[in-house]
Order: C-alpha cells, then structure tokens, then sequence
C-alpha cells in the first residue's frame, strides 16, 4: 500500500482490576506503580511519544481517576519546588506533563475484555490507524518496540502486531499467529487463535501487548461478540481483516517484560535500575548479599 495514513493515534487500555497486586492495586490503579521512580503509564507514553504519536486515549475503569490526574499540572508541587529552586525534581516532573487536550478518558464501565475496551475508543479512533500500548508489557531496547512496529507499518500500510516465540508448551497463554511467508524480521499473518492448546497451535509466535492496527478492525468489533472466556477479543476481530488488509507480525528488537506478573514486575525493576548510571553500582553491589541465598 503506497502512503498509508500517518499514525498520531494510540490507545492504552488500563481498566483492568490488578487483583495479582493486591493489596497494593486497592487504592492505586496497577498502572500507577513505578518500575524504579516512573509509573507502568509513564513508560507507555513516552514509548508512544518516541514513535510520532500525539493523540493519546485512556480506556478507565471505577477507582482510575489517578492516571488522569498524573498527566495533569501539579500547581502546588510545583511552586514549591520552584520557590525551592528544586530544578533536578522539576526536570523529573516534566514527562508527565501533556499538552492540552492531546489526552482523553473513556470509561468501560463493563469488563468485557481487550476487544470491548478498544471499541470503547471508537470515537477517539475515528477513521485512523491507531497503536494499542498494554502498559504491563514492558520492552527495554536501543529503538523504542512501537517505533519498530510504526517503521514496519509505514513499510506494509496495514496491521502490524509485535511477536515473539514462547514456549510450545505455553500456547494456551497467549494469541498465536498461524504464519506464511517469513523473512525473519516481518512474517506474514494468515491466521490468529486466542490461546490454544499447545497440540493445536499453529506456531510458537505469540502476540505481546503492541499493535498498529487499521480502522477496518471496527466493524468486526462493533458486532461485539464473545469468544474465548465470554469477552470480545480483540484477536477475534483481528483475524476477520485478515486478506482485506495486509497483516504482519514484528520480530522486535529488545527485552520484554511482563510486568503484569509479580516474577516479571520485579525483574524489571532490576533490569531498568541497572541502566540507570547513579544506581547501576549500588544494585550491583546489594544484589551479591542475595547471592547463593536458597
């Protein structure tokens, strides 16, 4: 496809409960916990702001209203801090602020599932490819995962998810692509199920939590109907663009993280404070007293 739309647009789903960080996820929306001092939702935007995206959606739920108020102007702190002369913690500050207007809300006031909740963004989505950021997946590498995936969209003008392989014997965790032509970068997309058995899988490329999708993913969504576990899977509706449009999956470069799991989350806050040059000696040197320990 010659000159594809541009992509401006992204949509971060963060109703979920968080029930695997209770109690913590009690009063704090799970996307408002840090990995070392920046929240899941900062790391998010800042991925999506690297790839050219300027118009960002919140897909909420009851008890979220915390991450709106993140991405909004802290009066007070921050004549505190400049009547202090704090200039390093307003330097701090400034990735979480937004332009106006550039950020909007959506309730889902049902969890329905991946697929519901992008519907959800209908309006917000309009006309356009949009990206989709699972802020539980964190991806640390050189090019940010969402600038890959916008490149190969750019590249292929239509859907494009980024992939990596799993286990065989995890399948049933995850959506899995049945493949055809495969350069080792891009692979074609023939085919999406929604967490098989591993006897049943087509292959071992699961789908990980980023996608550039077209708006022709709408109408199948809007039919709103259920498939695996009663929810409206966004893989579902994927699937049925699949020969209208062209459909890819991104081997990307870099490290994920599933920081939707405890193990995961915590690995994460190792590996990013080990990039940080004022902590990196520090962790090091506290991480030999765990050594050996059973």
């Amino acid at each position: 496809m010659s000159n594809p739309k541009p992509l401006r647009k992204a949509v971060l789903p963060v109703a979920g409960l968080g029930t695997r960080f209770l109690p913590a996820t009690k009063a704090m929306p799970k996307e408002m916990l840090p990995v070392v001092d920046k929240p899941l939702i900062q790391y998010a935007i800042d991925e999506a702001r690297a790839a050219g995206i300027e118009e960002f959606c919140l897909i909420t739920g009851r008890g979220k209203d915390s991450l709106i108020d993140y991405f909004d102007i802290a009066y007070e702190l921050e004549s505190t801090l400049k009547e202090r002369n704090k200039v390093d913690c307003l330097e701090a500050l400034e990735p979480s602020s937004i332009q106006a207007g550039s950020l909007i809300a959506v309730r889902q006031q049902e969890p329905l599932g991946l697929g519901h909740a992008i519907w959800c963004a209908r309006s917000f989505i309009g006309n356009d490819p949009f990206a989709i950021l699972l802020p539980d997946d964190m991806v640390m590498s050189q090019k940010g995962c969402l600038k890959q995936l916008a490149e190969a969209y750019y590249e292929t003008g239509g859907n494009v998810v980024a992939v990596s392989e799993v286990p065989r014997e995890h399948t049933n965790r995850y959506g899995i692509l049945d493949t055809g032509r495969d350069d080792g970068r891009l692979v074609e997309v023939k085919g999406l199920v929604e967490k098989p058995k591993p006897e049943d899988a087509p292959s071992n490329l699961s789908i990980i939590g980023r996608y550039i999708l077209t708006p022709d993913v709408m109408p199948h969504l809007a039919k709103l109907e259920k498939g695996a576990g009663g929810e409206v899977q966004l893989t579902d509706a994927m699937a049925k663009t699949i020969g209208h449009v062209p459909f890819h999956g991104l081997r990307y470069e870099g490290v994920r993280y599933d920081c939707g799991n405890k193990l995961g989350f915590l690995e994460a806050q190792i590996a990013f404070a080990l990039e940080r040059p004022e902590l990196a000696e520090g962790v090091r040197e506290f991480l030999k007293k765990y050594e050996g320990q059973n």
